[in-house]
């Protein structure tokens, strides 16, 4: 579940500009398959920056626990696609302050509710149910199963069983991603 902490630093990462180095971008490059850094690319540029923290993050994890290259590869991949789902809302940062504190508010009910309106309140609906629509975009492009699932499940320590990764790699990127598994 997402702490305050983490959602107010997310805000002001959102709405303080910054940019990917082109070092930054050959790394994603060379970390995803094809169809996977296209999707990649369609990210909103703060979503963009994020997902390289979170995956730079994961990998000093991985590093530090002597993970072999096979598995960092995965998670990498994960890390970097798990918010591709964002894209179906088309929210920018204030729009998606206003849905998740909607969704909060409303319930998860309310929110699938929403995705078969209109407007904006379609998108806000949309926005929270990036999870799954983002497992369901990696899948269409011809990405790897394991980040498909893995962007399903980033928000839901109880899909994490599923996922593809071990329990470790999964609180390893929880953690890279700035969120607090539920107890």
């Amino acid at each position: 579940m997402s702490t305050i902490r983490h959602l107010v630093a997310r805000f002001f990462g959102s709405i303080v500009p910054r940019r990917l180095s082109e070092t930054d971008r050959h790394w994603v490059h060379v970390q995803l398959s094809e169809p996977e850094a296209a999707l990649w690319t369609k990210l909103r540029r703060a979503d963009a920056v994020e997902s390289v923290d979170v995956a730079r993050r994961a990998l000093i994890a991985l590093q530090s626990v002597g993970s072999d290259d096979a598995d960092a590869t995965n998670v990498i991949a994960a890390a970097l696609l798990h918010d591709v789902g964002k894209l179906d809302s088309d929210l920018g940062t204030y729009g998606r302050v206003v849905a998740t504190v909607a969704g909060k508010l409303a319930g998860p009910s309310m929110a699938q509710a929403w995705v078969h309106t209109s407007g904006f309140t379609r998108r806000c609906g949309l926005y929270l149910q990036h999870a799954e629509l983002g497992g369901v975009r990696i899948r269409v492009a011809g990405g790897r199963e394991v980040a498909a699932a893995w962007a399903v499940a980033h928000h839901d320590p109880e899909l994490w069983p599923v996922s593809g990764l071990t329990y470790e790699q999964c609180q390893m990127l929880a953690a890279a991603d700035g969120e607090r598994p539920r107890s």
